[in-house]
């Protein structure tokens, strides 16, 4: 199968996960699912941890922090080399104008990074959180329709992978 035949399969599959255009309940919860992978958001959050944390708490929220800055810098380059565009859309304008860049999804590498370290150093709870969360993560980027399948599934691989990485090299 060609390149352009995997493409239009990869784009028709999208499509058809696609709730960007309809209302309701789903429609919601996949608008915060969305966002949910935001990296502003998880950096605020471990800046929170950070400032109100002891000595321990501190250099968890750190490394978590620094794994994110990691990803979201190798992110960047692959989509600079790969410059796949975002699906059309009115959904997500903030993200077409910012990263007009689809391929990997940097929320999707995100998503899987944080569940990996969450699975290595968090306590349970923040694991058993954040493992059913990145794929939700991933489905929800799809849907509101700023990312095709392979975006997800090649993002959420790759932060898969740094995670395990960061996870063996970091005591």
């Amino acid at each position: 199968m060609s390149l352009r035949a995997l493409l239009e399969v990869d784009a028709r599959w999208s499509a058809r996960l696609r709730l960007a255009e309809g209302n309701g309940p789903l429609r919601v919860a996949a608008i915060l699912l969305a966002h949910s992978g935001d990296s502003w958001f998880w950096l605020l959050g471990l800046a929170v941890v950070w400032w109100r944390g002891d000595a321990p708490l501190k250099t968890w929220a750190l490394t978590f922090a620094l794994a994110i800055a990691v990803t979201a810098a190798l992110v960047m380059a692959l989509k600079f080399a790969f410059r796949r565009r975002r699906p059309e859309g009115d959904w997500g304008a903030i993200y077409r104008s910012t990263d007009p860049h689809s391929f990997p999804s940097g929320h999707a590498a995100r998503a899987f990074l944080l569940a990996v370290l969450a699975a290595r150093w968090g306590p349970p709870w923040m694991a058993l959180v954040l493992i059913p969360w990145a794929p939700l993560v991933c489905l929800a980027r799809v849907a509101m329709g700023v990312h095709y399948l392979s975006d997800v599934v090649v993002g959420g691989a790759l932060g898969l992978i740094l995670g395990l990485l960061i996870a063996v090299l970091l005591p």
